[in-house]
């Protein structure tokens, strides 16, 4: 997480919020690994998913704003 949050110019703590909302959304999904030297590892992968676009999705979109 400290490198992603490098390499995106992003605190970690802030990082792991939104992380925390998309794993909630459901669209990334999360393991926890044990790298050699014993330390816990939150492995991250987006989960796969597809968003049809056509005026029905728009409008229901476009309902949801203030």
């Amino acid at each position: 997480m400290s490198q992603l949050a490098r390499e995106m110019g992003s605190s970690r703590p802030l990082l792991h919020r939104h992380l925390l909302r998309l794993e909630g959304a459901g669209l990334v999904s999360s393991k926890l690994e044990r790298s050699a030297d014993g330390k816990a590892l939150k492995s991250l992968e987006v989960t796969p998913f597809a968003l049809e676009i056509n005026p029905a999705t728009v409008t229901k979109a476009a309902a949801t704003l203030p």
